[in-house]
């Protein structure tokens, strides 16, 4: 015999909601990073009609949850927005040109690192930040050409915002133009270090390397750079803020 419509209903009412990945991170990631950005994209958060959902993030047995909640990591039109940072105007990124596999994602971590290890894969060039839990999230990156790399294992002793960018000697015998900034270049939305700055040190020693932004957001994806890891400034910023005191950094 068949049931009434209320009697269906009844037996589905308490039922899971499940909705996708993508529609959990946009869900939960979307009023954070919009109110902490000062983007100047808006979005009317009511009219996602999202269902109400609760998520268990507690492993069972050997089983590790594969769904990571990150309110920085949502939908690019979001992570790649205009917004104002120490009173500069970062453009937007037409993240349509970008390869989807070099904009930030939450993956499973493939490094085997400690959480918060800094970890750059230059042959994938990919950035991982080691998550607990078994994740990380993951930049696409820029790196230096052919001569032009740094490898090894060091740490991040400090970093800078809208850093001063002073080119080495060798660099300005290359490159005579580049003379005018012996002295350095101040930050700002030209300098080729970008909005952030990560300095590596090695044995207590400056390598001389960075981990930067850049304000040539087609780079990434590229071996161009002399021997620094670029990203978007997007993303720099949000790899910035998740870095506290010295890092350990493996760039190979």
């Amino acid at each position: 015999m068949s049931k009434s419509p209320a009697t269906r209903k009844s037996r589905f009412a308490d039922a899971p909601v499940l909705t996708s990945r993508r529609t959990v991170l946009f869900g939960l990631g979307a009023a954070g990073l919009l109110a902490g950005a000062g983007c100047s994209r808006t979005i009317d958060m009511e009219a996602l009609e999202l269902p109400a959902m609760g998520l268990d993030t507690t492993a069972t047995g050997s089983i590790r949850p594969q769904i990571s909640v990150d309110k920085q990591v949502t939908g690019p039109e979001l992570m790649y927005a205009s917004f104002s940072d120490e009173g500069y105007t970062l453009p937007e990124i037409p993240f349509a040109k970008v390869d989807p596999k070099f904009r930030r994602q939450i993956v499973v971590d493939p490094t085997g690192e400690a959480p918060g290890t800094i970890v750059v894969r230059l042959e994938e060039k990919y950035l991982y930040l080691v998550q607990p839990g078994g994740d990380a999230i993951r930049y696409g990156v820029g790196i230096g050409r052919d001569g032009f790399r740094w490898s090894g294992r060091a740490n991040i002793q400090y970093g800078k915002k809208w850093p001063t960018w002073t080119p080495p000697a060798e660099m300005i015998a290359r490159k005579p133009e580049l003379e005018k900034w012996r002295g350095g270049q101040p930050g700002g939305l030209e300098n080729p270090l970008g909005a952030r700055a990560l300095y590596i040190f090695q044995d207590g020693r400056d390598t001389g390397y960075r981990v930067h932004g850049s304000p040539e957001w087609w780079t990434i994806g590229q071996a161009m750079s002399s021997g620094c890891v670029r990203m978007i400034n997007q993303d720099v910023i949000d790899l910035f803020n998740r870095v506290h005191g010295k890092t350990p950094v493996v760039v190979g």
